[in-house]
């Protein structure tokens, strides 16, 4: 395999924030080197409602339609920022983990793009979404750091 063969198909994985136009760089930058396509993904995790442990706010259910909504709009606006309007953009509600190791499976994707956090004290022992990501996945993870 040559290194312009390495990477043929890229998953990036936004959340819905300025931040996702660091990772998209990234991965676009990426996507150049290795000739490769790009796909996007964001993952709505599903509120708790009614929780007896009073966490998370009671949202109403149509909030969940609200928010698949507002996050096509925002990767359709992700898209065009960095003029990619062909670019597969999917939106999906679960876990963010399993959504989207099932994505990079399904899709046979070569290599995930995903902003990281540097976290510290209790957000380093109970992880993160990209190590998450990491210790599951099929494929490369190339995860960008959030300044």
């Amino acid at each position: 395999m040559t290194i312009t063969s390495m990477y043929k198909k890229i998953l990036v994985a936004v959340d819905v924030s300025s931040e996702a136009h660091q990772v998209m760089q990234q991965a676009r930058g990426l996507a150049k080197c290795f000739d490769a396509t790009l796909q996007l993904i964001h993952v709505i995790e599903p509120v708790a409602l009614n929780s007896p442990y009073e966490l998370t706010p009671d949202l109403p259910i149509e909030m969940q339609h609200v928010q698949v909504e507002r996050a096509k709009a925002f990767l359709a606006k992700l898209a065009m920022d960095f003029d990619l309007p062909d670019i597969r953009q999917e939106v999906r509600l679960g876990s963010t983990k399993r959504n989207i190791l099932e994505t990079a499976e399904t899709e046979k994707i070569d290599v995930i793009v995903m902003g990281t956090h540097g976290r510290h004290g209790i957000g380093l022992l109970l992880g993160s979404t990209a190590t998450s990501v990491l210790h599951g996945t099929p494929c490369d993870v190339y995860t960008v750091r959030i300044k």
